[in-house]
């Protein structure tokens, strides 16, 4: 279980990003945002965001609740207005919604299936509405999962309603696709059904897909880059290939912990029964002979740098 350091309260993170995927051109780029912020009445729900996405990359999105993702999302999909300049394939997701959802396909986080459709009624509805929808691959995605033809979305549990849900958007010929929590609330069986289905699937290294979850431990092993947001703001911007040389993770003996504390790590925390110590950047070379380098773990990144200070001085008490 992670804890804080105890130690003086060390300089704040380091907040810069690297753009995602390394040397790209511009003609790879499928979203860029330079200073984009939203408010909700008095509220700052996103806070100066500047970043890109370019073709082939599996981009978590991370943070908890109330962190600005699901707004991001809407914005990027022409849902809500937005200060700054924001393009989406190369266009204004508000201005050119229409078009660019032809392109585009999203997965709210909220069941949006009509309950008293029959699965192959969808097929033929999405058939008829959207030009670049193949039935033939939505029934293909089907045999992946137990969903019948002629089961209504009403008969169905809530992970076999979400396999049917990403059969139906993954069978759109888009470039990128937005995923907002989709696997919240099922099981640990489902949830992998629906992770292999879109790799095995959809992603093709041309296309991106950009998903959104605090379940940081399930979604690793999949991504290429991770953007960390807490309270509205970017505090991580990387791609995960390059953690390791950013981070440095220290386990250390307890006789060590003071002379760890004395060097200001993001986190001190436990892994296989031992202590350890996260920093931004490489500790003094005195501080690092004191411990084995360990490979900086997602879950205890996302809890460094998204937990409140207050929240991490009193848990070191």
């Amino acid at each position: 279980m992670a804890t804080a350091a105890a130690a003086p309260a060390p300089p704040g993170p380091d907040t810069r990003t690297i753009e995602l995927g390394g040397m790209t051109t511009m003609s790879d780029i499928l979203i860029e945002a330079r200073g984009l912020n939203m408010h909700y009445g008095s509220k700052h729900a996103v806070r100066d965001l500047s970043f890109s996405i370019p073709k082939g990359r599996v981009v978590g999105l991370l943070g908890h609740n109330g962190a600005g993702k699901t707004t991001l999302m809407k914005a990027l999909c022409g849902l809500a207005p937005h200060e700054g300049h924001l393009s989406v394939l190369g266009m204004n997701p508000r201005a050119d919604r229409t078009v660019l959802l032809q392109s585009l396909s999203y997965i709210p986080d909220v069941a949006i299936l009509p309950r008293w459709a029959r699965v192959d009624e969808l097929i033929s509805l999405m058939a008829g509405l959207h030009p670049k929808f193949s039935a033939e691959r939505a029934r293909h995605l089907l045999q992946r999962t137990s969903v019948g033809l002629s089961d209504k979305v009403k008969s169905l549990s809530k992970g076999m309603v979400v396999q049917a849900h990403l059969a139906l958007i993954a069978a759109i010929d888009a470039k990128v696709m937005i995923l907002d929590e989709p696997t919240l609330g099922l099981d640990v069986l489902s949830r992998k059904s629906f992770y292999e289905m879109l790799i095995d699937e959809w992603c093709d290294g041309e296309r991106s897909v950009l998903i959104s979850t605090h379940q940081v431990e399930e979604v690793e092993s999949l991504l290429s880059d991770v953007m960390m947001l807490n309270e509205g703001q970017m505090v991580l911007n990387i791609p995960l290939d390059q953690l390791d040389q950013r981070f440095v993770a220290l386990s250390h003996d307890p006789a060590a912990a003071d002379a760890i504390a004395a060097a200001h790590p993001l986190l001190r925390y436990r892994q296989h029964g031992q202590q350890a110590a996260l920093f931004d950047g490489a500790p003094p070379a005195d501080v690092q002979a004191l411990g084995q380098r360990l490979r900086p773990n997602l879950v205890d990144l996302f809890v460094a740098l998204t937990r409140a200070p207050e929240l991490n001085a009193r848990s070191a008490r």
